[in-house]
């Protein structure tokens, strides 16, 4: 397609246990600062494993008592993180009309539902509901353009990100308001997720629990957070004198189509996402600097991404990294936090290295940046996830300059 609008970040806000800014979420990165300690997912603690909370967050100054009550924490999170990216952005410059919102999530209000089983209250569906956050994002913000919620598991936020590109390069919008949020600590996730094998349960370091690409990874660990981005068509975003951190260039998405769970274990469907990404970017392998991986520490995805990385950029060593080590897996949040950080890699020109990696999987044959961030050349960064139903998204931002 020709003349298709070039797309601008602006704005970045989060909330997640690695960081309540963007900055102390990239100090955390660069420094191997893990977020993850032992959490009591009940309030008798007796289910206790490592996860990745936001300690004393909260909503005020951006919610009020009553609008707090009426919200789940996972609302109340993307509330904040959103409110902080528009301002980071010095605000929504178009008309209420050319505004947008697109968010991401892959369990909605998880605890109010639970809460609430058996003795609901009369906000009991509107707390639960997935569509909540962007109800939310959009009254707070005047958003009377299009508003929507993705749910595709852990991709969910990397969609909203690509899908409000799409928004802006087709016309339907001028300012979109694209990020993912999730609050998934509750005794039942994470009862549902260690039954299933995927998530660490136990080990001997807390803090060191999330391993990805690691030869003695055990799962992945729950996370909670939310992130969002301000994407501005570049023309107007230059016009009004704006910071631009990046350019969002490109953006693909596959289906697996192989199973409920797992992923294909060559990872075609993600190499798949991986080309059609860099080629909508107009960009080669070649080209690529640096990869920020999904990663998130199970043997059936680390494998299969390894593989699909392989794949598509063959024995050229394109540096990568895997932010959940520090992180925890944020589920619906994971791929917007981690299109944040890949936003700040292109702007500061570091890839940042993956903490506790100690042994690399020998099957998993790539460049993992571990020690100390990695200074990278001006090019297409590439953000990936894959997710449970077969989901795969990635994103492609890339210098304001080029």
């Amino acid at each position: 397609m020709t003349g298709r609008h070039a797309v601008a970040v602006t704005g970045l806000g989060v909330r997640c246990g690695a960081g309540a800014t963007p900055e102390a979420l990239w100090e955390s990165l660069v420094r191997c600062r893990s977020a993850i300690s032992l959490h009591a997912f009940d309030d008798e603690g007796t289910v206790v494993h490592p996860a990745a909370p936001m300690t004393g967050f909260d909503p005020a100054g951006y919610l009020t008592v009553k609008e707090t009550r009426r919200a789940d924490r996972s609302v109340q999170l993307a509330v904040c993180a959103a409110a902080d990216a528009v301002e980071d952005a010095g605000g929504l410059h178009v008309p209420s009309a050319r505004r947008a919102v697109v968010t991401g999530t892959g369990y909605g209000g998880v605890i109010s539902q639970e809460a609430g089983i058996g003795h609901p209250d009369v906000l009991y569906a509107p707390r639960l509901m997935n569509n909540a956050g962007a109800y939310w994002i959009s009254a707070r913000l005047g958003v009377t353009g299009p508003s929507l919620t993705i749910s595709t598991a852990c991709a969910s936020g990397t969609h909203a990100v690509g899908e409000a590109m799409q928004m802006i390069r087709a016309g339907c919008a001028d300012v979109v308001v694209a990020g993912g949020h999730d609050s998934p600590l509750t005794p039942t996730t994470a009862l549902a997720f260690g039954r299933a094998g995927a998530m660490v349960t136990e080990c001997a370091d807390p803090v060191a629990a999330s391993r990805p690409f690691d030869a003695g990874r055990q799962g992945f660990v729950l996370a909670e957070g939310a992130a969002f981005l301000v994407l501005e068509r570049l023309d107007l975003a230059r016009a009004r004198g704006a910071r631009v951190h990046a350019t969002l260039t490109g953006y693909g998405r596959t289906s697996d189509a192989h199973h409920l769970t797992a992923p294909h274990p060559d990872g075609a469907g993600a190499a798949a996402c991986m080309r059609q990404a860099l080629a909508d970017a107009r960009a080669t392998a070649d080209a690529v600097s640096h990869i920020n991986a999904h990663g998130t520490g199970t043997e059936l995805n680390d494998l299969a991404e390894a593989r699909a990385i392989t794949a598509v950029f063959g024995s050229r060593a394109v540096p990568v990294t895997a932010p959940k080590a520090v992180t925890g897996h944020g589920l619906g949040l994971a791929g917007a936090l981690e299109a944040v950080i890949t936003v700040m890699s292109v702007r500061e020109g570091f890839a940042p290295p993956t903490a506790h990696l100690t042994q690399l999987d020998p099957r998993c044959e790539l460049d993992v940046v571990t020690g100390e961030p990695r200074k990278i050349p001006d090019g297409p960064v590439l953000s990936n996830s894959f997710a449970f139903g077969g989901h795969n998204a990635c994103v492609v931002f890339d210098s304001p300059h080029v």
